[in-house]
């Protein structure tokens, strides 16, 4: 139910606040200090699973670090739908944070909390319901089966830890402040490896010690977010009384945060079927595979932060009435995004096997890991374009098209090549991993084309862009 949130005041912005307003000052400036912290605090994060990976891998054997990497495509579909409310939360956050309106921010802030503790109990449930399932559709040899069926059901028990995590940083992305999620990733990171550690090395619990590591850490962060957004004097307070759902606000919410979980949701389960032509080659392969894709997750981190920090910049300023900066935000950053990303690239080919070897020692992973990892990191500026664009239009308030353009490219073009090389040409291992590039390379071209067509259109309508 819808009710009226408590009167309370708050300084807009006072002296020494950590809420950022992008409204104004350098546009680079500005990007950079929301995107960096918001970088290092996402490879703390990513730490979480990559720790278990390197830890199993080196201290239980090969056939676990195989279970542990197919878990990965199911727990992102949980988690990118979850993203994907958290992204629409953002949008109307900044929003309302760039047009100075107290009392409607404090309502989304309120209605954001409320269905994020419905969201984590639903999730849970049907999560741990699906495990099975879903380990089966994605044709699991049965070597690993048993071994991912404990990681995940443990893994996605613990998950409300993780969503409510995500959504109180989310909270302070959406008003420009990285750094304090930033200090709490740090912190459990740290918690997390002596955790696995103790888990795996003194209790001897294998890869149910990783997962409970993991859990652990991610209810303590959510604690602290918690602890944080309700003791704060800040506008973004949250004030357990007032908790209630704005069905107005919650409607904006979803109308940006749906499309955008379902693209990520359905290019995750496109992920599940990649997965499964994986799963062909065997474990090591698998393993391999799996290996690449944790480093993966490191390489996307640039994409992933100057995408949210574009998306709260171009929110922050349609709000503040100023879609000139808006425009101008979402081409340094892409340029931004492209200069990091380059970086990155070429110290991975150049040093693509000792990379993949902080997972393994195993010689034929090894081999299969930098052959992926090669292969997929020549594409990666593609990927650049595509993940800022995104999220700049949905600071405008346009998620439907990325979500049409992304669905299009990462989930039918990539199933058809992937089906196409396999049964008409060469079923291999480095033609299986070229389907993510293809489906980059696509959504590059078609995205760029779309964000120029959208553009026009705002120029049409208004007259100071």
């Amino acid at each position: 139910m819808e009710k009226a949130a408590s009167s309370i005041r708050f300084d807009w912005f006072k002296k020494g606040s950590a809420a950022r307003d992008m409204t104004q000052g350098s546009i680079i400036k500005q990007l950079l200090l929301f995107s960096l912290p918001l970088m290092v605090g996402n490879i703390f994060q990513m730490l979480y699973n990559t720790v278990d990976v390197m830890v199993v891998g080196n201290f239980v054997g090969k056939e676990a670090l195989a279970a542990v990497g197919s878990t990965t495509m199911i727990v992102n579909m949980l988690v990118f739908f979850f993203n994907g409310f958290s992204i629409g939360a953002g949008v109307v956050i900044s929003r309302y944070f760039g047009a100075h309106d107290m009392k409607q921010l404090h309502s989304a802030v309120e209605t954001t909390i409320a269905t994020t503790l419905i969201l984590s109990i639903l999730f849970t449930f049907l999560g741990i319901m699906g495990v099975r399932p879903m380990l089966r559709f994605m044709s699991t040899p049965k070597d690993v089966f048993d071994d991912a069926v404990v990681y995940l059901t443990i893994y996605i028990g613990g998950i409300a830890g993780l969503l409510i995590y995500n959504i109180g940083s989310g909270i302070l992305r959406a008003v420009g402040n990285t750094a304090i999620p930033l200090m709490f990733l740090i912190l459990t990171s740290i918690l997390n490896i002596f955790l696995d550690l103790f888990f795996v090395l003194a209790l001897k619990a294998g890869i149910a010690g990783v997962a409970y590591a993991t859990i652990i850490s991610q209810m303590v962060s959510a604690v602290l977010i918690l602890t944080l957004l309700t003791r704060t004097r800040e506008v973004y307070r949250l004030i357990w009384k007032d908790l209630h759902i704005n069905r107005k606000i919650l409607k904006k919410i979803f109308s940006v945060g749906l499309p955008a979980a379902i693209q990520s949701v359905l290019t995750a389960f496109s992920n599940i079927f990649v997965q499964s032509y994986v799963n062909y080659f065997g474990s090591g392969c698998m393993a391999g595979w799996s290996c690449y894709n944790k480093l993966d997750q490191f390489i996307m981190l640039p994409m992933q932060s100057m995408s949210m920090a574009a998306t709260s910049f171009v929110s922050q300023n349609i709000g503040a009435g100023q879609k000139k900066r808006a425009d101008q935000g979402t081409v340094r950053a892409i340029l931004l995004c492209l200069f990091i990303t380059s970086g990155i690239a070429a110290f991975l080919m150049i040093f693509a096997a000792p990379s993949v070897g902080l997972f393994t020692s195993d010689a034929a992973v090894i081999e299969y890991g930098v052959l992926f990892l090669r292969a997929n990191t020549a594409f990666l500026l593609f990927n650049c374009v595509n993940h800022v664009l995104a999220g700049a239009l949905r600071g405008f308030g346009d998620a439907k098209g990325p979500m049409i353009i992304m669905l299009a490219c990462f989930v039918v073009i990539r199933q058809i090549y992937l089906f196409t090389v396999t049964h008409y040409i060469a079923n291999t291992p480095l033609l299986v991993g070229l389907g993510y590039p293809v489906g980059w390379t696509a959504c590059c071209l078609t995205e760029v084309s779309y964000y120029f067509r959208q553009r026009r259109k705002r120029q049409m309508n208004i007259g100071d862009l």
